[in-house]
């Protein structure tokens, strides 16, 4: 593992981009990783990423990151969550990435809409911005409408505005009125 001491999630990604691509899984960052990309850099003490797995295969995958060396906690969402597994990966450093499966209202085609960006010469899968912000109203916690109010705002117009109501409405009616509220001050 890259990773020599704590703070250093991001390092610990990169390991865990690695094990994805050789499974050949799809994924994309979400979180503050993304938000960094799309709007405003912020702390924050783990890496997270959306996977095209379902909860069951999650299981499966779990073995793989133990074989790694990973420490492992597989997580599994009750049929009310919209979360239906959550696979958190640490170091012996106390370095965390969150690998969520099954998102309740995400598209398959989000992963094809990932950008490719840069990072300490690899390069990681981010959730598209139309995506991210889907996915933020959706969350709906103060710091994730911070993330999208951030995303809209560097946005500068760029937003393909048609596929954004479509996602949120893909989420629910909360996330499409909380996505409304912040286009309307935006």
């Amino acid at each position: 593992m890259r990773t020599k001491g704590p703070g250093e999630a991001a390092l610990l990604l990169l390991d865990v981009v690695a094990v994805l691509r050789a499974e050949q899984i799809d994924y994309a960052v979400i979180g503050a990783m993304a938000a960094s990309v799309h709007g405003v850099v912020r702390a924050s003490a783990d890496a997270d990423a959306v996977l095209s797995l379902t909860a069951a295969e999650l299981g499966r995958l779990e073995r793989k990151f133990k074989a790694e060396a990973f420490q492992t906690e597989l997580r599994r969402g009750d049929p009310e969550d919209p979360i239906a597994a959550l696979l958190a990966l640490t170091d012996r450093y106390g370095n965390r990435v969150d690998l969520l499966a099954g998102l309740r209202g995400l598209e398959a085609e989000a992963f094809s809409r990932a950008i490719d960006v840069p990072f300490v010469g690899e390069v990681l899968r981010v959730a598209g911005r139309e995506d991210f912000i889907a996915m933020k109203v959706f969350a709906g916690g103060p710091q994730d409408l911070t993330d999208a109010r951030s995303a809209l705002a560097a946005a500068q117009g760029s937003l393909d505005l048609s596929l954004l109501r479509r996602l949120a409405k893909r989420y629910g009616r909360a996330a499409s009125e909380s996505l409304e509220a912040l286009l309307s001050v935006s």
